[in-house]
């Protein structure tokens, strides 16, 4: 019976649904966390009747014929880029995007990976890096003796030092955006790398050709909406159940074909 197989690629695709939804509601506190979700796609069909064929001597074609369904499967895990809300810190070092754009690190690996988290730290060389200490590209060194650090909404990076009556400017962040933002690859610790799907980054001064803008002493919170996320979890617990009912059935219809004398 083609239900049987019918039915559990639909308990294996409602798994998935269900592992996409819980990574979203567990990184429901992760700064900069961009939320996704799963598509599915029906398999191919069996044609016991085929559409259009001529069913008399007389030209006659069949209107719908027969068409067999053979489940559904995973399509993609589409991730939703857009933004979260804003929310004050108060910590100079902490930077949101109020718009598109990503922030560009170095890796050890001297690769360049994006990140919409803008929590960073001073490292032992006054660089400005991540929490992984991953190095946040743009900026200079920030003398040890600096008093403030102000970064305007274009991402200058303004120190104030002892002795002179205006602020130094020490380098400038610039925002990248890609033509696909669904095409970067999620590499873990809020990190996205580019791949032949997002396009090629384009970087360029917040504010300039649609970017967004940057706003000092506060962090992009996570995407994720719970309410959505736990009526999501109940609809494909609803679904895995029903595919699960559909497997019962198939069998106790089998069961019952042995059964008979």
């Amino acid at each position: 019976m083609r239900s049987l197989n019918i039915g559990a690629t639909g308990m294996l695709a409602q798994q998935l649904n269900v592992e996409v939804i819980s990574n979203n509601i567990a990184n429901l506190n992760t700064t900069g966390f961009k939320r996704s979700r799963a598509e599915f796609q029906d398999l191919l069909y069996q044609n016991e009747r085929r559409v259009g064929s001529t069913s008399s001597d007389a030209g006659t074609t069949i209107p719908s014929g027969i068409q067999v369904g053979l489940g559904v499967r995973t399509a993609a895990v589409y991730r939703m880029h857009e933004q979260g809300n804003i929310q004050p810190t108060s910590n100079p070092l902490d930077v949101a995007v109020q718009g598109i754009g990503y922030f560009a690190v170095d890796l050890p690996t001297n690769e360049i990976a994006y990140t919409a988290r803008g929590s960073f730290q001073l490292n032992e060389n006054g660089q400005i890096v991540t929490a992984d200490g991953y190095q946040l590209r743009g900026p200079g060194q920030v003398p040890q003796n600096a008093q403030s650090i102000t970064i305007n909404s274009s991402g200058e990076v303004l120190v104030k030092v002892p002795g002179q009556t205006q602020a130094q400017n020490i380098g400038q962040i610039n925002l990248t955006t890609f033509v696909n933002e669904a095409g970067l690859q999620a590499a873990g610790q809020n990190l996205f790398m580019q791949t032949q799907a997002s396009g090629e980054p384009d970087d360029g001064v917040p504010g300039v050709e649609q970017r967004g803008t940057i706003l000092q002493g506060f962090l992009e919170t996570s995407n994720v909406n719970i309410v959505s996320e736990i009526t999501n979890l109940i609809t494909a617990q609803r679904a895995y159940e029903m595919n699960s009912r559909v497997i019962e059935t198939s069998d106790q219809m089998m069961s019952t074909l042995t059964q008979m004398r």
